[in-house]
C-alpha cells in the first residue's frame, strides 16, 4: 500500500532512512515490499 501509494504521487526512487532500527523484521518487510512494488533505494 505504502508502495503503490508513492508511485501514484510520482515518486520513483526513495532513501530508507531506518532511525536507528536493525534492518531486519519488519524494516526489512516494509523495504522488501517496497522495492517489490517497484520503488527504487
Amino acid at each position: 500500500a505504502l508502495a503503490e501509494r508513492a508511485k501514484a504521487a510520482g515518486v520513483k526512487q526513495v532513501v530508507f532512512d531506518r532511525g536507528g532500527f536493525l534492518y531486519h523484521g519488519r524494516v526489512a518487510a516494509v523495504a522488501a515490499a517496497a522495492r517489490e512494488a517497484g520503488l527504487e533505494f
